[in-house]
């Protein structure tokens, strides 16, 4: 059974590895927006894949330490982000083309991407293949090794 401190450390380890694919994928975003000069859709659809693909691999592995099926996990994954893309695309163009700062429309995004996300992921992609990972269970030896010294 999961306590407090191990949830309280997987919320923090997601938070880390969504804070880099955020860096992914505000850069990203920057470097279209700014540099190329593509309005506000094109830049934030490839940028969210980028992150998506980065912030999937480290919380799989590190995160949930899941030995769940790939592909399977990565569908799921593709299913929320099925949700999420499209409301996320409308929502920043309408605000972005009402004259709100498209910078100010991506930070509110990934705030709301990352919790839904994290909620999403603990509870359905993962919920039963969490710490099945050979990472896991050597720890979890680790553990009962120091608990019978």
């Amino acid at each position: 059974m999961e306590n407090k401190k191990q949830e309280f450390w997987r919320v923090f380890k997601f938070l880390c590895f969504s804070a880099s694919a955020g860096v992914i994928q505000f850069g990203l975003f920057t470097l279209l927006n700014e540099l190329i000069k593509w309005s506000y859709w094109p830049s934030y659809l490839i940028s969210i894949v980028a992150s998506v693909i980065w912030n999937f691999t480290f919380n799989r592995h590190f995160t949930f330490q899941s030995a769940n099926n790939i592909p399977k996990a990565m569908s799921l994954v593709f299913l929320y982000y099925l949700v999420f893309t499209p409301l996320s695309l409308w929502w920043g163009e309408a605000l972005t083309n009402a004259g709100v700062n498209e910078y100010l429309v991506l930070g509110g995004t990934m705030i709301i991407n990352f919790v839904t996300e994290f909620l999403y992921q603990r509870f359905f992609v993962f919920r039963k293949s969490i710490n099945t990972n050979k990472r896991a269970q050597q720890q979890l030896q680790l553990q009962e090794e120091n608990v019978s010294k």
